[in-house]
């Protein structure tokens, strides 16, 4: 049977079981299998991303879809090669509806894949290569080359007279397939549907990720104290999150005192000092995926007004967190925060981001969006299986403090459980006196 007669590889979503199990709780396991118990299942996961996208794609009238976000290459292919890649615009995978998932890296990868990954076809594995984002100008063909052998591998899947769907891609990229013959559409959107329900694996490795967090702000609120910089609580968070295994340190927030409102979304060199309010948050990944995880403090005391604002900002995410369930709408879960001009902002537009929830996975805002912003007039369904942030924020009335918190949660069959476990209720005072 030839490539081009197969039938599409197509698992019934029926017959994709995620593996849950809502009465035992969500595991965090550590870092290393072990004989005595099951941990993550690495090909489990592998074949549940792959079933995921191949039926997204078998849905979406695509003939095939062209990976260049390195979030979607992982998800396919279970391949990475490290974060110094992920803006290079170099790696590049291909999925069709009746094969495997092609994969061009970066030289050596190339051979070590062959050599390292036996549940894939060693001849999917090629090196390539388009031009590091323009370093290598479109003249030297390289980009030429790579359209002409994903054209040659469509036809041999019967799919070249389909549009294929692409998720990021620089124009001489787009040009030289359009030259070929292959019409381009969107391909991200289809990406996302795949990746929007995650399974036991996923859910595994979230929850590792996010306890990780909780033990870095263990650190955190040991260390902030007078004289202490915002930087050296950033850099002590990072060393600690790689020594525990972290992946990539996307990002720490770190925001204290008079730099709390409005929210800058940074970190500077400021001293923190006695009194002040100091938020953070703490983006980095474990095995891929990724944590977005807020807490307030304050420095060995604190005002009413401080404390009302973060009482206000609790309020916010609890009434948000009940919520949440399948079937509900995420239009339903953003009227629980305050409209923008409440906050004194002109706009949602300009509020975006403080009353937010947003899918966490592979990378840090997939599926759902949450927001005054988008989601009153075009609200997207919960659904059993999703795993999100809700981040909620509210400026003290003292005019420069401020408090935010955000609670990862993963959706069950009747609501939702929570996996940032950090004490929240009320507002932590570090090194009281």
């Amino acid at each position: 049977m030839t490539a081009s007669s197969r039938e599409p590889n197509i698992i019934k979503p029926e017959d994709i079981d995620p593996g849950y199990n809502w009465n035992r709780p969500i595991p965090a396991p550590g870092h290393m299998a072990v004989d005595f118990e099951e941990r993550v299942n690495f090909r489990r996961l592998h074949n549940y991303r792959l079933a995921r996208a191949r039926n997204m794609l078998a849905l979406s009238g695509l003939g095939a879809i062209l990976c260049l976000d390195p979030n979607n290459i992982r998800y396919i292919s279970s391949t990475v090669i490290g974060e110094w890649s992920r803006d290079k615009m170099s790696r590049y995978a291909l999925l069709t509806g009746t094969g495997d998932p092609h994969v061009w890296d970066f030289g050596s990868a190339a051979t070590h894949h062959r050599n390292n990954m036996p549940w894939s076809s060693p001849d999917h594995f090629h090196a390539g290569m388009l031009g590091l984002r323009g370093a290598v100008p479109p003249d030297a063909g390289l980009m030429r080359r790579a359209a002409e052998e994903i054209k040659a591998i469509l036809v041999e899947h019967g799919v070249a007279q389909m549009a294929l769907g692409v998720d990021i891609i620089e124009p001489p990229m787009a040009h030289e397939l359009e030259r070929v013959g292959i019409e381009i559409r969107d391909g991200q959107q289809t990406m996302l549907d795949a990746r929007e329900i995650k399974n036991i694996d996923e859910l595994i490795l979230l929850n590792q990720a996010a306890a990780m967090v909780d033990g870095v702000y263990q650190q955190i609120f040991e260390d902030l104290k007078p004289g202490v910089r915002e930087a050296e609580i950033v850099a002590n968070a990072t060393k600690r999150l790689y020594e525990m295994g972290s992946d990539q340190v996307e990002a720490i927030n770190a925001i204290s005192g008079e730099r709390c409102n409005p929210h800058p979304h940074n970190f500077t060199d400021r001293l923190i000092r006695p009194g002040d309010q100091a938020f953070f948050d703490i983006i980095q990944s474990f095995v891929g995926y990724r944590t977005c995880y807020y807490r307030t403090f304050n420095v060995g005391r604190a005002t009413d007004s401080q404390r009302d604002a973060y009482k206000q900002a609790r309020e916010w995410i609890d009434a948000s967190l009940a919520k949440v369930k399948p079937g509900v709408g995420t239009d339903e879960v953003a009227a629980c925060w305050p409209k923008a001009e409440a906050l004194g902002f002109a706009n949602e537009m300009e509020c975006f981001g403080l009353q937010f929830g947003h899918g966490l996975g592979l990378f840090l805002h997939e599926r759902p969006i949450i927001s005054r912003l988008i989601s009153m007039e075009n609200p997207l369904e919960i659904k059993e299986g999703m795993v999100f942030a809700l981040e909620t924020y509210c400026p003290a009335t003292d005019g420069y403090s401020g408090a935010r918190i955000e609670e990862e949660v993963i959706v069950t069959n009747n609501g939702c459980r929570v996996i940032t476990l950090f004490p929240s209720d009320e507002l932590p005072i570090a090194n009281r006196y």
